[in-house]
């Protein structure tokens, strides 16, 4: 007779994921997570209190699965490598995008994602205010582009969208910048266009600016220092 591998918190959060990725975050309840791992909805109680619980874990769930530099690392690469993992992640399981804030429980992962990176930034130059901006705005960057990329009538980076810029109806003569566009990307010796290549593209612009940013609070941290230094009896 075969044995049933034991259920654990850990099987549960992953067979809800696994219905996320089938139908949906609003496909996940206790019924249908119980039907994937072959039990009783019943059964799950005894390891998760209810669907409000799971949902807290299932978001922590995602963030475990982000990328996280060590405090110490370089903001900037920590920055980029953390960006570029939080958009495999989200891409791969677009129903996070909706729910990775928004959960009122914030579990242990999303806090040491949150903490990890501010450290990454207070210790390398960022003022507290500096890194709140920065996180908030290389968040909103990350997951609006995971967003589009995951809701684009064609797969990016196959060459589908020259198939779709040629599909869509835009005569040059209503839309003459649509025309040009077309023509200086998809051209005969343009060179070819991806839009999966926009995200390295718009992630470096953000980061430029982010880089002028610390490079002019660094003068006026260091006199706040000094302020508080002579201070001291």
């Amino acid at each position: 007779m075969t044995s049933r591998t034991p259920l654990s918190r850990e099987r549960i959060i992953g067979a809800a994921a696994a219905v996320a990725d089938r139908a949906g975050v609003a496909a996940v309840s206790m019924r249908s997570v119980a039907k994937v791992l072959g039990v009783e909805a019943m059964s799950l109680y005894h390891h998760v209190p209810g669907k409000e619980a799971l949902l807290d874990d299932l978001a922590d769930w995602v963030f475990e699965r982000i990328e996280l530099p060590e405090v110490g690392a370089t903001w900037r690469e920590a920055l980029t490598d953390r960006a570029r993992s939080a958009r495999s992640v989200l891409t791969a399981h677009p129903w996070a995008l909706g729910m990775m804030e928004s959960r009122p429980t914030p579990g242990p992962a999303l806090l040491q994602h949150h903490d990890r990176l501010l450290g990454v930034l207070m210790t390398d130059g960022f003022s507290v205010l500096l890194a709140t901006h920065a996180f908030s705005a290389i968040d909103a960057y990350v997951y609006g582009f995971a967003l589009t990329e995951t809701s684009l009538p064609f797969e990016p980076g196959d060459g589908s969208e020259e198939a779709f810029a040629v599909k869509v109806a835009a005569p040059a003569e209503l839309y003459p910048h649509i025309a040009r566009s077309r023509a200086e990307l998809f051209g005969a010796g343009a060179g070819g266009y991806a839009f999966a290549d926009e995200f390295d593209y718009g992630l470096e612009l953000l980061l430029e600016g982010l880089e002028r940013r610390v490079a002019d609070d660094i003068p006026a941290l260091r006199e706040r220092s000094n302020r508080g230094t002579r201070r001291k009896p």
